[in-house]
């Protein structure tokens, strides 16, 4: 199992649960400097047999071919690959700097397509495998609040959808998982929206989904319906939103 990602709350928890289920080999990818000791511990403990790290910098897309590449003839091939990096970003600030606008999309959307691109074209080669992709609520209606955010996320939703049709009959599975607001250190100090949940809460949905081999997940489930609802609210009404 790789988490690109690794020291995400999220990404972590799941790697934990499927260490519990009988997985035994990961790779915690994270920004070059990162402390992973306190995951790499928490899988050890879990009786992982091997825990290794490594330096990934999902902006720097020009070496996301050589690392998972690299990973493979190391390590063999991959069984899970979960994308977990992301940043969450200054909405005030984005809304006029339009480089640090910028950043946010790069990170949350073109560099998932990016490695995406490359897993997906990886895991074909191989015949199997599964990719894990953390969508968002933001996304499924991009409100007013966040909206620099949530359009990096309806990229990343649109494109992990066409992508999942793509692999269809390939061997490859894609799970899409679309949480509402997540308590954590990402959304530390913010109130938490209606319908939210933890990052344990959010990993044990995603894990029961990737052994069903579903395709879409909603965390908590409830915001699928509600969401319907939403998406049904005149503008005038939705820009109001909070986020």
């Amino acid at each position: 199992m790789l988490v690109l990602g690794g020291r995400s709350e999220i990404g972590t928890a799941v790697a934990s649960r499927l260490a519990a289920g009988g997985a035994r080999r990961f790779v915690l990818a994270a920004r070059p400097g990162s402390d992973l000791s306190a995951p790499v511990t928490a899988l050890r403990s879990a009786g992982v047999e091997t825990v290794v790290t490594a330096d990934f910098d999902a902006d720097d897309l020009a070496a996301h071919r050589a690392f998972l590449e690299g990973l493979i003839a190391e390590h063999g091939p991959l069984d899970v690959v979960v994308l977990a990096f992301g940043i969450l970003g200054d909405q005030s600030r984005a809304e006029t700097d339009a480089a640090h606008a910028a950043a946010i999309v790069h990170t949350d959307y073109v560099a998932q397509v990016a490695v995406l691109t490359h897993a997906a074209e990886l895991l074909r080669a191989q015949g199997s495998g599964s990719l894990v992709v953390f969508s968002s609520v933001a996304g499924v209606r991009v409100r007013r609040a966040n909206y620099v955010y949530g359009s990096a996320k309806a990229g990343l939703d649109g494109f992990a959808s066409g992508l999942a049709d793509a692999l269809h009959g390939s061997g490859v599975h894609l799970l899409l998982v679309r949480p509402g607001f997540v308590v954590g250190r990402m959304t530390e100090g913010m109130t938490p929206a209606p319908f939210s949940s933890t990052p344990d809460q959010v990993a044990d949905a995603t894990v029961a989904a990737l052994r069903r081999r579903r395709g879409v997940v909603w965390v908590p489930g409830v915001l699928r319906p509600f969401f319907a609802v939403l998406r049904l609210l005149p503008r005038a009404v939705w820009r109001r939103m909070p986020r």
